[in-house]
Formats: C-alpha cells, sequence, structure tokens
C-alpha cells in the first residue's frame, strides 16, 4: 500500500472516534460494562452515566422536525393520526368520513352532495364491519374497554386483553362461549400477566358476569393458549387493600414487615395471596 492511501485511510479512521450507529438500541456499555445509558439529544449521542464513554453517536433524530410549545399548537402542526390500536376491531386504521355537511373549505353542500355522501357514509360503516367474525370483534372489545373503564384499568392491561382476545377468535374458541364471559376471562389473565392485583370477584362484578364462568372461561384460555401466568405475590395485594381503604402508609410498612416474618417462618407456603394479604 503506497503512502498516500496510508494517510488517507488514517485520516478517515481520525475523523470519527466514537462508533457511529443507526439506531438507539444500546443497551450496555462496552467500556465498563455499565446500563445507566444516557441520551443526548441536542448532541445526538449515548453517553455511560458511570465511566463518561460516549457509546453512539449520530443518532437519526425520529421525531417531527417541527416545534410545539403546547398542546393545541402540537395538534394543528401534527400530520398523523393515532397510533394503532388492538383495542378496536381495524387496529385504529379506518378512516371516518367527518358528519358535518360541509367541503374542505367550510362551504355547505348541495343537496345532491349530501345526498352522495350520505350513501358513502352508509357504505363506509359496511365496509368496516363486513362479516360475522368483524361484528363479534368489534363487540368483545368495546366490552374489554368498558370493563376497564369501570375498574379504572390502565392501557396495557386493555391492549393485552384486546390481543388475548384476538388469539382466541383466531383460533375460533369463542364458539360455544358467551363473548361477556370470555372478555372478562381476557381482562383477567391481562391482570395476571402484568402483574396487576385484581381479584377474580372484581372482573366477574365490573362485567355482570357470574363468577364461576368468567373463572371456567380464564382456565379455558390459558390452557388453550398455552399462557404463562406468574403468581401474584400477597405484597401486591397488601398495597391495593390499602389504598382501598384509606390507611396510612406505616400500616402498610408494618404490614410488608409482618409478611417479611411470616415468609421467612414458611408460613405462607400453600395459601392464597389475598388471605395473606
Amino acid at each position: 500500500m503506497s503512502k498516500p492511501e496510508k494517510e488517507k485511510r488514517k485520516s478517515t479512521t481520525e475523523t470519527f472516534p466514537a462508533p457511529v450507529v443507526a439506531s438507539s438500541k444500546v443497551q450496555r456499555c462496552p467500556e465498563c460494562g455499565s446500563t445507566r445509558l444516557m441520551r443526548d439529544y441536542e448532541n445526538a449521542e449515548i453517553v455511560c452515566m458511570d465511566c463518561g464513554v460516549v457509546v453512539a453517536t449520530r443518532l437519526t433524530d425520529r421525531g417531527p422536525e417541527w416545534r410545539a410549545f403546547d398542546d393545541e399548537q402540537r395538534a394543528k402542526r401534527a400530520r398523523v393520526g393515532a397510533p394503532m390500536t388492538y383495542s378496536i376491531h381495524d387496529k385504529g386504521l379506518s378512516t371516518m368520513i367527518d358528519w358535518h355537511d360541509r367541503d374542505i373549505y367550510g362551504r355547505k353542500l348541495s343537496p345532491g352532495q349530501k345526498a352522495q355522501v350520505y350513501r358513502l357514509r352508509k357504505w363506509q360503516r359496511r365496509i368496516r364491519v363486513s362479516d360475522a367474525t368483524e361484528r363479534n370483534l368489534a363487540f368483545a372489545l368495546s366490552e374489554i374497554t368498558k370493563i376497564a373503564n369501570v375498574l379504572n384499568l390502565p392501557k396495557n392491561i386493555v391492549e393485552t386483553a384486546s390481543v388475548i382476545y384476538r388469539k382466541a377468535v383466531k383460533e375460533k374458541l369463542i364458539r360455544g362461549r358467551s363473548i361477556q364471559g370470555v372478555t372478562a376471562a381476557a381482562i383477567y389473565l391481562a391482570c395476571r400477566q402484568c402483574g396487576l392485583a385484581r381479584t377474580l370477584d372484581e372482573i366477574a362484578m365490573a362485567s355482570n358476569v357470574n363468577k364461576k364462568e368468567v373463572g371456567r372461561s380464564y382456565r379455558f384460555l390459558v390452557k388453550e393458549l398455552d399462557c404463562f401466568t406468574p403468581p401474584l405475590k400477597p405484597s401486591q395485594y397488601i398495597t391495593k387493600f390499602s389504598n382501598q381503604l384509606t390507611m396510612q402508609g406505616k400500616v402498610e410498612e408494618i404490614a410488608h414487615k409482618i409478611l417479611n416474618t411470616a415468609r421467612e417462618l414458611k408460613l405462607t407456603s400453600g395459601r392464597g395471596p389475598t388471605g395473606i394479604a
């Protein structure tokens, strides 16, 4: 290799002292092995908070190119719709024809145009829910959202329950069972998978379904879908019960100490978490 080529290669390598990556999927520092990484959005870098090494540089900013200083300004400048969600039967990807009989400039439509738009709305509703499976899914997902609103469940529980119900529909497990029972069972299974302390009685009461039916549908889904349901800890129920009874933090702290003592004495094995709590 000639001398000019060596100098050219040397200058090229010295230009980029830090590794250049196309994404920010860096989870560990290559220098010290720490996982405490911080992303510097101003300099487009990922820096280790322990040793200060620049782990990655020249990161791509996937955010919008515009800036907004309040919600109203952000809503006006956004050019995209709501994110995809599993809690709607079409995953929120369909469009809706506005019910205001006006054009893009705000002018009223003529009688002929109103009739045409009315027919378009009617066919659009028919296309969105075209067959029995779509109608089943639309009704069931609305029931899941309704039960979640009654119980004040977070968004991730609704999404997880919707995915579980979609899997049950795909495997054709709904036939011969009530939609309300399966939706309640899907919500209970989602709570178990996400580690949220909710009892079967609460789910049954919120869905107006018999507790035995919810439990039967829950065991059926766990068996057929081969779902992993980690056991809930009594400490989660202690926090829940103390919040429901509006107790002081000191009472909850003492309850946790009693629970730890019972674990050390091996008194909690073979007993339900709600009873221990």
